[in-house]
């Protein structure tokens, strides 16, 4: 199984070298599509560093912070045209840890898509955190799941594997959402078509390099969109429950 590995980038120049190294000691097939939206700390001049020397290796490059949507979206596009059998989504800070693909990859047999979770039985998020951050990343899948109504454990992590075919099936162009909500809205498009969601226990680790770009103003934003979510997909939702009756 030929899987691409989409990893957007903004100022990770840090990690990038070393997250390439450990996704290419696992024993799978992998490719990788660095998306680097003009970090200032240089990231695209160590990404283009890591494409010269291995082919495995591809780096887009984009004028200014566009945002996760649509880095998602030209990297699906990107290993879709380069015929992958699976596309793998997963941040560049050691938080998602590589060492879990090759189970997500197995889960990706049985499933249409497989999450990286840290609330399946197994899965944690970092030891170090304090109870206040913990219960409110806690909170926020909770407050996600509850209003979409999906029977998942958690619809907001960022550690995700999709089946080729899968990809080809959903509406992209139709994916609106920005930032860290567009990833709840691409689960809950696939939750509403009634594609097989597998989940593999993780352990989210705080990132060890660099800054952390979650804010206090992002999270806000995000209980926000959730709504629009619910309300954008309001008919494919209604369709979904049309089908199970039938």
């Amino acid at each position: 199984m030929q899987i691409a590995a989409i990893i957007p980038t903004y100022n990770e120049a840090e990690n990038l070298p070393k997250l390439v190294s450990a996704l290419f000691s696992l024993p799978l097939e992998l490719r990788v599509l660095i998306v680097d939206d003009s970090s200032p700390d240089g990231t695209g001049a160590v990404a283009d560093r890591l494409a010269a020397g291995d082919s495995r290796v591809r780096v887009l490059h984009r004028e200014g912070k566009l945002g996760l949507r649509s880095a998602y979206i030209a990297g699906i596009r990107w290993a879709l045209e380069e015929q992958a059998d699976a596309v793998l989504q997963m941040d560049a800070d050691f938080s998602h840890d590589p060492l879990r693909i090759p189970a997500m990859a197995e889960q990706l047999a049985t499933h249409d898509m497989v999450l990286g979770s840290r609330y399946v039985p197994g899965g944690s998020v970092d030891l170090q955190w304090p109870a206040w951050r913990k219960g409110l990343s806690a909170f926020a899948n909770f407050y996600a799941r509850t209003i979409l109504g999906m029977r998942l454990h958690d619809v907001t992590t960022g550690f995700r594997l999709w089946r080729r075919q899968t990809l080809l099936g959903m509406p992209l162009d139709q994916i609106r959402s920005n930032g860290y909500v567009f990833l709840v809205e691409m689960v809950y498009v696939a939750y509403c078509l009634e594609y097989r969601i597998g989940e593999v226990p993780i352990y989210f680790a705080d990132r060890k390099w660099g800054q952390s770009k979650m804010t206090l103003r992002i999270q806000l934003e995000a209980a926000f969109r959730i709504w629009q979510v619910w309300w954008g997909n309001r008919v494919r939702r209604q369709l979904g429950k049309r089908a199970r009756l039938v």
